[in-house]
């Protein structure tokens, strides 16, 4: 192993040539893009004549506004596909990192609380809930229906009446 130190000096000069390299290219670059700016407009933007008369004036402005809305509904369906095209891209990203499965559950502690606590967990500290269920409830009166022993009768002499062939006959001649 006998690499050897770069020394500061040497350093030091490597990254101003690099430097002074990228800066080159940035100035190039820049002057492209005007070049490629200034070919575009003279392609697809002819010169402005300005008519002298009021109906030709008129007529240009119908027609650029005409090419203003056609370029404005391009400008809007470029930006539906950009936007489009991101959601999926960060779809994909998602789908990436799930097969990578790099992201494992955590172990939950068990913790226990009440289902006051819970609800304060979820729903924060401004609001107060309570778990009272039977203070929410309707207040219902039961009302006792009593009939008395003199209506309904002895259960047991109706038995004894209807047993045998006796109650059978009473039982068929009270039905006919």
């Amino acid at each position: 192993m006998s690499e050897k130190k770069m020394t500061s000096s040497r350093r030091h000069h490597l990254k101003s040539l690099l430097l002074s390299i990228a800066l080159e290219l940035m100035e190039a670059e820049a002057k492209q893009l005007v070049v490629d700016k200034e070919t575009y407009m003279d392609e697809h933007c002819s010169s402005l004549s300005l008519p002298g008369s009021v109906q030709d004036l008129q007529e240009l402005c119908k027609k650029l506004h005409q090419q203003i809305d056609k370029i404005d509904e391009d400008r809007y369906d470029m930006e539906a596909k950009v936007t489009k095209s991101n959601k999926e891209i960060g779809d994909l990203k998602i789908k990436v990192i799930d097969l990578k499965g790099k992201f494992k559950k955590p172990v939950l502690k068990k913790v226990r609380m009440s289902a006051d606590d819970m609800l304060q967990a979820l729903l924060g500290s401004k609001h107060k809930v309570s778990m009272d269920l039977r203070s929410n409830l309707k207040q219902v009166k039961k009302e006792v229906k009593e009939e008395s022993v003199e209506q309904v009768g002895d259960w047991r002499k109706n038995i004894e009446d209807k047993a045998g062939m006796d109650g059978r006959k009473k039982m068929f001649e009270t039905e006919a």
